[in-house]
């Protein structure tokens, strides 16, 4: 009986007990630090992964396969103001175009949907893998590209590329988007988190080619 009391009077090992009682909510908070700098950090990739492909996009080919055949003088204006050859294209001639792995939509302005032609599925694969190499965690079914008008151009434009096809009458706002990437976080035992949606915009350069600089 003296035994067992002075064994749970014992002070010994109070210091281990102790520790293992506080080890989890110091891991917890050690990894909970170390997954907000990780998610700010992706953060900034995946910004800095749509500042990279839309330039990649815009100076390179266009995804909708028909966009480059547009005739805009079958489109009309706000009013139903009808184009004519060497009018400037306005805003509204073209709805906006939204091209993913799946294929290519458009939201019509009025009547400004034209026939988008066969979707160019290397020029999308080509504008993800300039992405990737930015921000690797990025999938095709992350990448969304749309093509929108911008009001610059003008009907019957008569540009060719280098193989004589022709090159858009208009210079679309073009945005690339990236949507639903999941954040694994290591303090959450690899839980999903919802990142933000990423966007960017420039207006069409080229429109054909294969190099982006």
């Amino acid at each position: 009986m003296t035994r067992l009391a002075s064994f749970l009077r014992s002070q010994g090992g109070a210091a281990a007990a102790e520790f293992a009682m506080v080890l989890p909510v110091a891991l917890l908070f050690f990894l909970g630090i170390i997954d907000v700098g990780r998610y700010f950090w992706i953060m900034n990739e995946m910004e800095k992964a749509v500042q990279a492909g839309t330039r990649y996009a815009v100076a390179t080919d266009v995804v909708p396969g028909g966009l480059n055949d547009i005739d805009y003088t079958e489109l009309t204006c706000a009013g139903g103001v009808a184009i004519n050859p060497g009018d400037t294209i306005c805003r509204e001639a073209l709805g906006t175009i939204t091209c993913s792995a799946a294929g290519c939509d458009c939201l019509p302005v009025g009547d400004s949907c034209p026939d988008l032609g066969t979707p160019n599925t290397t020029a999308f694969n080509n504008i993800v893998r300039r992405m990737q190499v930015i921000y690797g965690g990025i999938s095709p079914a992350n990448v969304s590209i749309s093509y929108a008008g911008s009001g610059i151009g003008y009907a019957g434009d008569p540009a060719e590329d280098d193989d004589g096809d022709p090159l858009g009458d208009m210079s679309p706002i073009v945005t690339v988007a990236i949507d639903s990437v999941r954040f694994r976080s290591m303090s959450l035992l690899g839980f999903g988190i919802q990142m933000p949606s990423f966007r960017y915009s420039q207006t069409l350069e080229d429109g054909d080619g294969a190099i982006a600089y």
